[in-house]
């Protein structure tokens, strides 16, 4: 049985708000796909970009595999996300939006052994609204520990 990859971007849902998301497959090497399902990935700088009518990602960082000879893959190398041409056409029309930015902040194996990348269309946050999420983190925070006092 193979363990499950699950791994986020959780400076993405501190630091921005979701207004769009979207499931994209990857274009990986042999060796970035079995260090992705080591689980040695990190996508904390990781930010999306459309060039040439393609979204690609930039600074996902995917270690070397550990077993990889001359052939291993460089590890903060650009790849490209595959989406349909109607998703594409929609971020990039929204893309041109002033203060929209398109962020990956979910990597996972799809159930038929593909990598999967979650982006989403965000707006930066401002000051008082990473206040309000802290704020909601320390409330649920409490409420979790009452009930468990409680029990």
């Amino acid at each position: 049985m193979e363990k499950h990859i699950d791994i986020k971007n959780k400076k993405a849902f501190f630091e921005f708000e979701f207004l769009d998301k979207f499931v994209a497959g990857m274009v990986l090497t042999g060796t970035e796909i079995k260090s992705i399902r080591q689980g040695k990935a990190n996508m904390s700088d990781a930010w999306c970009y459309i060039n040439k009518g393609e979204l690609w990602v930039k600074n996902l960082n995917i270690s070397s595999y550990d077993k990889g000879t001359h052939y291993n893959h460089e590890p903060l190398r650009p790849r490209k996300l595959l989406l349909k041409k109607k998703e594409l056409n929609k971020l990039e029309s929204k893309i041109k939006e002033k203060g929209l930015t398109i962020i990956p902040f979910h990597l996972f194996i799809s159930e038929r052994g593909f990598a999967k990348i979650e982006v989403a269309l965000e707006k930066g946050k401002k000051v008082h609204d990473k206040r309000d999420s802290i704020k909601d983190r320390d409330a649920k925070r409490e409420i979790n520990r009452a009930g468990k006092y409680r029990e």
